[in-house]
């Protein structure tokens, strides 16, 4: 993934939420309002003030057919955001190739930071040698 070489202060970052019925993890270490906490701190962290959130709750990663989903990939095609914050990628999807595509191509198109808060990936800190393999083992989850 490139470097984002956008001036954070005056750009948005996304903060993109989303629970699966199928992840039967509704706890507290897991619920929409608990990411949208861990998020925000991690962005206000890296220096963005201005945040949008998008949230997709009850619906599988499998798909990347998700209302919230696909309203902050226009956002981001139209220009609006610098950044996405998840929780972690499983969040961002639970399909190898489809969040890999996200990764490694339409993000750094579209000059967008991506930071996976409890994986410890920041596309501004250079590659992950891990993030494909936390891809192929999230695919797997049932």
């Amino acid at each position: 993934m490139k470097q984002s070489s956008k001036n954070n202060e005056f750009r948005t970052a996304a903060l993109y939420c989303r629970l699966s019925r199928d992840d039967n993890l509704d706890t507290e270490s897991n619920s929409i309002s608990n990411q949208k906490k861990i998020l925000q701190k991690a962005a206000k962290e890296k220096g963005y003030t201005d945040t949008l959130t998008f949230v997709d709750d009850g619906i599988s990663g499998t798909t990347m057919n998700r209302p919230g989903f696909k309203k902050m990939v226009q956002a981001i095609e139209n220009g609006y955001i610098s950044a996405v914050f998840v929780k972690d990628l499983s969040r961002l999807g639970r399909n190898y190739i489809e969040v890999g595509r996200l990764t490694e191509e339409f993000f750094p198109a579209h000059d967008v930071r991506l930071v996976a808060v409890s994986d410890g990936i920041d596309s501004d800190e250079g590659e992950n040698e891990f993030a494909p393999f936390k891809n192929i083992m999230n695919e797997t989850y049932p």
